[in-house]
């Protein structure tokens, strides 16, 4: 049975199910909370492998691309059956990838908004009504379908509020991406997985 749901509209909560699931499902994955959101969400990463060659994937930057997410959560529940069954994914040798390559996912960059997006934040909560204040200045931007940024507005690539990295979440993915050594580093936003898997073999 299936433990990654893709059917219905992803959130922190289901995040958090799902992730211990897998890991008392699949106990070689490492789990890490390396930060916290505006609204005191944990942000993880996920490492698969144990390999020299180390890469970084995240996923709903943008909360209004939250497919993302369960997108990777259901490549990690892939990867991982393919693993314990010595069997290939996309083509290639699950184990072989493991054992060379370290692959580090943030499933979730941005908890708080896509909870906001997919309906999961209460109306009535400080953070739905601080960003319904701040989209109140960008009247052509649906809210909430359109939103991208954090709560407090600012958006690691597009600007919607002030200035940029001036939050936690987003400071905390400049200084993983700055201070690691990643041989590749991806932003999912409407990617296949598979191009990666290319790369992972090169």
């Amino acid at each position: 049975m299936s433990i990654v749901s893709t059917n219905v509209p992803y959130n922190s909560t289901l995040l958090n199910i799902e992730i211990y699931e897998l890991l008392k499902t699949y106990p070689f994955l490492n789990l890490q909370v390396v930060g916290t959101s505006v609204l005191g969400k944990p942000i993880y990463v996920i490492r698969l492998g144990k390999g020299k060659k180390h890469v970084f994937y995240s996923a709903s930057i943008h909360a209004n691309e939250w497919i993302t997410t369960p997108v990777l959560m259901k490549f990690i529940e892939d990867f991982c059956i393919s693993y314990t069954s010595n069997q290939n994914i996309y083509g290639y040798s699950a184990r072989n990838i493991f054992n060379n390559t370290s692959i580090y996912i943030m499933p979730i960059c941005n908890p708080d908004v896509v909870d906001l997006v997919t309906g999961n934040l209460s109306s009535i909560s400080f953070g739905y009504r601080k960003a319904r204040e701040i989209s109140n200045n960008f009247p052509s931007i649906p809210f909430p379908n359109g939103w991208k940024a954090n709560i407090n507005g600012v958006d690691f690539f597009n600007f919607q509020h002030t200035l940029l990295i001036n939050r936690l979440d987003w400071r905390l993915l400049c200084l993983i991406i700055l201070f690691s050594k990643f041989l590749h580093i991806r932003f999912f936003h409407y990617l296949l997985i598979y191009y990666h898997l290319l790369y992972l073999n090169d």
